[in-house]
């Protein structure tokens, strides 16, 4: 048996109920294909259950401070870890309900199966084959885990699994120090867990400025003990699992794999599409239309690598959708890069990194540990780094401070719309509020310029006749 669609999509995550939305728009012809279980991965083991258990840290971390250093009466008590895991599977469950609902009211249009490519053009779901004018592919990723691993047996977690504890461990080991590594192990420690960190390199969740990245290094060494510079051996013993980096060994109860992610490829049987496949199994990508080569087949979100986030999923399934049906359209931008780690303080990356900037660049920053907002906050300070080229453009951000994930969004949009710091020091600042921490980082970036300018931040009158706004 063989049916025809005029598009089908692998995978029902966020790049492809993405790409379901907008081939809608142009034809009801299409077919989602997935195997389960439903709900993106940000829903179900991603950026929602981790930002729960973030949020629960710190209420436990606040109530505890407040109790040591005297502002409330009662002794620190300890994190009801069944408690706290319980709630963020119930929050778990509510967020990643909504693209299962979306899913289930597809009635026909949704197979439950797995695909494998037999030609560029033709798909086996579990002995039927399904041909398509056009192929999207966004299967996803998964985390990544070093064979040997995995004969840690139950005491190895990944963030497919650490959610699913009942109970929190006493001790853990955390291997990565990138946005899930940094992100979990941090809200653990916060929750009494013993954290021991570890990386390869000392960089942090991405960071590429070596003063941002100091601040947030230190941060996290606040709350876990972190160690870099050595790979991690983990040996299954009768007691745990025994740590050897370097010189050192220690003895934790479990480890959490936070080492990146690699594309769900496995089972498609990619050399169908007669295309040189990498070494991740990948064929090479047009990078603005997602396309693989000259065939009918397109790759949208985390499984192609490009840029793992949800945001950036969900723009790459509209992308390929539109060039899937309408190959000679026009090609369309990017946004700019943006990306937020949920730590505290909270980190932000948007536009380009500081390891890309031309020669010329000038940089401005700010010392968030001189703020008046953020010292009343109980931030510990951090840098925000704002960088422009020559002539004031701002081209880029990094930041380990108090409202990262707020202040990240203001920059990046300031660098979409190709503004320069003299025109961004014209927008409105209140007090006291973290933005004047932008604001001084603005600033200290102006006087770099070879002819900073003297007058007043103000706009300048328009017609003398118009009244003031507001008035």
């Amino acid at each position: 048996m063989k049916r025809h669609a005029r598009i089908a999509i692998l995978g029902a995550g966020s790049a492809g109920l993405s790409a379901f939305k907008e081939a809608s728009k142009t034809t009801d012809d299409i077919l989602l294909v997935d195997p389960g279980p439903l709900g993106t991965t940000c829903a179900r083991v991603g950026c929602m259950p981790s930002k729960a258990l973030l949020k629960l840290a710190r209420d436990v971390n606040s109530a505890n401070r407040l109790a040591t250093e005297g502002f409330v009466e009662s002794p620190p008590g300890q994190a009801r870890g069944a408690a706290i895991l319980k709630q963020v599977r119930m929050l778990r469950d509510r967020f990643a309900s909504g693209p299962v609902g979306t899913v289930e009211k597809l009635g026909e249009r949704y197979i439950k199966a797995r695909a494998r490519f037999v030609a560029p053009d033709t798909l086996d779901l579990d002995g039927e084959h399904l041909s398509a004018d056009a192929i999207i592919v966004a299967t996803g990723s998964q985390p990544i885990v070093p064979g040997s691993w995995e004969a840690l047996g139950s005491r190895l977690l990944t963030s497919d699994s650490i959610f699913e504890l009942k109970e929190l461990p006493r001790r853990l080991a955390v291997v990565g120090l990138g946005a899930i590594g940094t992100e979990l192990g941090q809200a653990l420690a916060m929750l009494g867990v013993e954290v021991h960190a570890f990386g390869l390199n000392d960089q942090v969740a991405g960071l590429t400025d070596p003063d941002v990245n100091a601040a947030a290094l230190k941060a996290l060494g606040r709350h876990t003990h972190v160690r870099t510079g050595h790979a991690v051996e983990p040996e299954l013993t009768d007691d745990g699992v025994l740590i050897r980096s370097g010189d050192e060994q220690i003895t934790v109860d479990a480890v959490l794999a936070a080492m990146g992610r690699r594309p769900t490829v496995a089972g498609l049987n990619l050399e169908a599409l007669g295309l040189e496949l990498d070494q991740h199994g990948l064929p090479g990508l047009d990078p603005r239309r997602l396309r693989a080569g000259s065939t009918p087949v397109y790759f949208a979100g985390d499984v192609n690598g490009i840029t793992p986030i949800l945001h950036e999923a969900a723009d790459e399934g509209r992308l390929a959708a539109y060039h899937a049906l309408t190959p000679d359209a026009e090609c369309l931008t990017r946004r700019v890069p943006l990306s937020i780690v949920f730590t505290e303080p909270e980190i932000a990356r948007t536009g380009l990194p500081f390891n890309e900037l031309p020669d010329d660049a000038l940089i401005g920053s700010s010392d968030f540990g001189k703020l008046g907002r953020a010292i009343i906050m109980d931030n510990l300070g951090g840098p925000l780094r704002v960088y422009a080229d020559s002539d004031g453009r701002l081209l880029g951000g990094e930041m380990a401070v108090a409202g990262a994930e707020h202040l990240g969004h203001q920059l990046a949009w300031l660098i979409q719309q190709e503004v320069n710091v003299t025109d961004a020091l014209l927008l409105p600042y209140y007090h006291p509020v973290l933005e004047e921490g932008l604001r001084s980082a603005l600033q200290d970036l102006r006087q770099k310029l070879p002819e900073a300018r003297r007058r007043p931040d103000l706009p300048l009158c328009g017609n003398s006749d118009d009244p003031l706004p507001g008035i």
